[in-house]
């Protein structure tokens, strides 16, 4: 069995390359293995195939028919285990447009802001196992 505070994979999602380079080196240098994918599609797809994934990190505005919202709420119906955060540099979403216990970190964010979310998360999820 895994300890508490064992860090798990991370699913990066974003269409601009250098974004999702600096999170997913960033949350390497944490610990977390990570996965990437430009789209939500992309997304969904590697998540079916990585029963492992325990947190999903996304853009919200990408190019294909899902944006990072949609992404969210459909891998909250579908892996409710899945911790979210939701990220964008133009929108800013309601709190009850992202799955609790999601989080939102606006675009440009501070390394620390978001291994902050990261973290918080993480602890939530353990004080309540």
């Amino acid at each position: 069995m895994a300890s508490a505070f064992e860090k798990p994979t991370a699913l990066i999602v974003d269409d601009e390359t250098l974004l999702r380079l600096h999170a997913a080196d960033l949350l390497e240098d944490e610990g977390f293995s990570v996965l990437e994918a430009a789209t939500a599609e992309e997304a969904l797809e590697l998540l079916a195939a990585s029963p492992d994934v325990k947190l999903l990190f996304t853009d919200i505005e990408m190019p294909g028919q899902l944006n990072g919202l949609d992404l969210a709420r459909r891998v909250h119906e579908r892996w409710p285990h899945i911790l979210l955060i939701v990220t964008s540099g133009r929108l800013r979403p309601d709190r009850g447009e992202i799955p609790e216990p999601g989080r939102f970190v606006a675009k440009p964010y501070r390394d620390e802001e978001l291994l902050g979310q990261v973290n918080d998360l993480l602890h939530v999820e353990n004080a309540s196992i």
